[in-house]
């Protein structure tokens, strides 16, 4: 085994036991997560959420177990391979064994751990942008047209796992027509890959088309509520921050593949990372949209970082690059990642509040990140909603009804009873079973000052009563309250039925 083998192995190693150790024990799982493994058992083209590859994974998590350890080993998986994938790049650059070390610093101490740890289609979305660039690469150096192929492919796949790859397509086009590289695009096989890569999406695009385009209502519905609130020098500010310990790395790519004669050939990358991040400040995208471009300029600059400091007085920085983005990593390390317990933070909000991470998509700040708020209250959740489900005299004949997908995914990945939650939200309307006469129903609901559920859905029912409610005071479901409603008077299903078309209006 080479010796650089052995380092690479060490690296994937070391990401493996990053990703495992930077969530603390308090935490359950993402609210996003819940919903993209209950989707293992809707197996769909489509999705109201995302394109259907997230549900390909939870398949196979579910096959395997459907343990947390494997909820977390893919988005792992997926970073390690967006390691290895730059890794290869260095070795197209010609990199030395120092571009290489460089390189997968760079890549290993970053924003990607904070990516890594949760499973959404991000980690995926980071790794098909950084395989398609490398594809690129691959082609201009050897002109060989199976690389357009293997392209096509991977745009294919990052397409039906997250939209957002059309980006990269947006921003790369203009770059390429205006570089000598234009002539690839008169290479006839191109569009036959692309016609391939067409035949592959076109499922997804089909059930877009019959379910009448909620990719656009869920696009309208986020720019309305959310991207709204996105600022666009924040946004700046942020990419600065995710690779924040290999800033210098990225300079210098972007000098080198102006001014480095080896990169001629590559000069439109420059122009790419422009072009795509104008796109996505015109469309006032979430911050890290964007963190897939990264990945492979890192390649560039660590390989022309390692030229320029071989020699002379300069090797003796070759040290200092490497230490700085462990250096950047310790801060990091203790504010990035989910690792401190919910009270620390509450107690200690001064740093976090600094980096704008309490600041959640309603553009207010609150006592903890969005993120960990939503890893809170889970558990109590489904044990107490299970617990109300075994006091119903014939709970074959129960809705349970949620608010959101994250109440209604947690209570499906942690009932112990086999009972299966539904609500009105993303992909659950669809997945409402329809064939059983409901005669109960247990209604899980958000806290809201002036609601009365009780008083106004207890006159359907002969028997109502408050089952129980999130208690834990950090979850974002906190006092979310189980209402349990038995002995229907009237016809539940008629009621479900108008309120899924009712919903379906886009």
């Amino acid at each position: 085994m080479s010796k650089k083998t052995i380092i690479l192995l060490g690296f994937i190693l070391l990401k493996f036991i990053l990703q495992y150790s930077l969530i603390s024990p308090e935490y359950d799982l993402q609210r996003d997560e819940y919903l993209h493994l209950d989707q293992a058992h809707h197996l769909a083209w489509g999705y109201l959420s995302v394109p259907p590859a997230t549900s390909w994974i939870s398949y196979i998590i579910l096959l395997l177990g459907n343990s947390v350890f494997w909820v977390k080993f893919f988005p792992a998986l997926f970073g390690v391979l967006t390691l290895l994938i730059v890794w290869k790049t260095i070795e197209k650059l010609n990199g030395n064994l120092y571009a290489l070390i460089l390189g997968a610093t760079c890549i290993l101490f970053s924003s990607l751990l904070r990516i890594n740890i949760l499973y959404q289609p991000n980690s995926l979305d980071v790794l098909c942008w950084t395989t398609f660039y490398y594809i690129l690469i691959q082609y201009i150096n050897t002109e060989k047209t199976k690389w357009l192929f293997i392209g096509a492919i991977v745009f294919a796949l990052g397409f039906l796992n997250k939209y957002n790859i059309l980006f990269l397509l947006i921003g790369l086009l203009p770059a390429l027509l205006l570089s000598k590289q234009r002539r690839m695009l008169t290479e006839k096989k191109l569009y036959i890959a692309l016609a391939i890569g067409l035949v592959l999406i076109l499922p997804n695009l089909l059930w877009q088309y019959n379910n009448h385009f909620p990719v656009i209502h869920h696009m309208k519905e986020l720019a309305e509520t959310q991207l709204v609130n996105m600022d666009r020098f924040d946004f700046l500010k942020k990419q600065l921050l995710y690779f924040i310990g290999s800033f210098f790395v990225l300079l210098s790519s972007l000098y080198a593949l102006l001014f480095y004669k080896p990169f001629k050939k590559y000069r439109f990358f420059f122009a790419s990372i422009i072009f795509t991040l104008l796109v996505f400040l015109y469309f006032k995208a979430k911050a890290y949209y964007a963190i897939g471009l990264y990945p492979i300029y890192i390649a560039f600059g660590s390989v022309y970082l390692s030229e320029i400091i071989k020699s002379g007085w300069k090797r003796y920085l070759q040290p200092v690059f490497i230490a700085i983005p462990l250096l950047f990593f310790v801060p990091m390390y203790n504010l990035s990642f989910p690792n401190k317990s919910p009270e620390y933070i509450i107690k200690h909000p001064e740093d976090y509040k600094k980096l704008g991470m309490l600041r959640w998509e309603d553009g207010k700040d609150h006592h903890l990140p969005q993120d960990y708020a939503d890893m809170l209250g889970w558990k109590e959740l489904a044990s107490k909603t299970d617990s109300a489900y075994a006091t119903i005299a014939n709970p074959e004949k129960t809705l349970i009804l949620c608010d959101n997908y994250g109440q209604a995914g947690a209570i499906n990945y942690y009932t112990k009873k086999g009972i299966k939650a539904v609500s009105f939200n993303a992909d659950y309307i669809n997945w409402f079973k329809l064939d059983i006469q409901y005669t109960n129903l247990i209604r899980v609901k958000e806290y809201h000052e002036k609601d009365n559920e009780l008083a106004e859905t207890s006159p359907y029912f002969n028997t109502s009563k408050i089952a129980g409610s999130i208690t834990n005071k950090n979850a974002r479901e906190y006092k979310t309250t189980i209402f349990v409603f038995t002995d229907a008077k009237t016809d539940i299903n008629k009621r479900i039925i108008e309120e899924i078309k009712e919903s379906k209006k886009f």
